[in-house]
């Protein structure tokens, strides 16, 4: 079951079927006008908390969007499911090496590259075009948009998001629940819970509400070590 109806939850059930390895069930979501509609072929069956109603299948969360890029974490603590409960979708065409490792819960979309001991968290995002370099360090809940490069031996902390585009320099780290701007060139670290767009990329302001109010107050899981 996918936990959302939105753009990145239709395009996890398109990998999810071009991979063919699981059965897909639908989609779950708060929207009432969406219950019993198709998205793309695909049911949606009812509100997220059907997950509990559904014991035996497994589940992939797919919300969030650059102004509330916490909402996967959200769902996670309000859910309380079992770590085995969620799975992991891997577009067939990623290239994922056998030094790297992928947390559950996380989706790869098409044509992704983990090039060598790379190491990616549970719930984490990552978008078409995304390449990750040696030694990668990618915590719980983050979000990398299209087309996004990292160096070798970045870390970014969790949950934090990468706009379409943006390149982080070798050996950076960016910041817990810290937001990217699209484009930019991040060549020197990032504090929590900053927006930081350009290139190089400056510091704009704090982040918004919610991924401050995450950064505050999240106790779900914890930091790759």
């Amino acid at each position: 079951m996918i936990v959302g109806a939105g753009g990145f939850a239709r395009e996890t059930a398109q990998a999810a079927r071009d991979a063919g390895e699981v059965e897909l069930l639908g989609h779950l979501d708060d929207d009432p006008a969406l219950h019993g509609t198709d998205v793309d072929g695909v049911p949606v069956l009812g509100g997220c908390d059907l997950v509990h109603d559904l014991p035996e299948a497994r589940v992939v969360i797919c919300v969030g969007n650059p102004r509330d890029y916490a909402a996967r974490a959200r769902l996670v603590r309000r859910f309380g499911l079992p770590e085995d409960r969620y799975t992991t979708v891997i577009h067939p065409t990623a290239a994922v090496s056998s030094t790297s490792e992928i947390g559950p819960g996380s989706v790869l979309l098409a044509h992704c590259v983990l090039t060598a001991a790379v190491r990616v968290g549970a719930q984490v995002a990552v978008m078409p075009h995304v390449v990750l370099t040696h030694d990668d360090v990618v915590e719980d809940y983050a979000t990398l948009t299209a087309g996004v490069r990292l160096g070798g031996g970045v870390r970014l902390e969790r949950g934090a998001y990468v706009g379409s585009g943006a390149l982080v320099r070798e050996g950076t780290t960016v910041g817990a629940w810290s937001q990217i701007g699209m484009g930019s060139a991040v060549l020197d670290d990032v504090p929590p819970g900053e927006v930081w767009v350009g290139s190089p990329a400056r510091r704009l302001r704090a982040a918004g509400a919610p991924a401050l109010d995450e950064l505050a107050t999240s106790t779900v899981g914890g930091p790759l070590t």
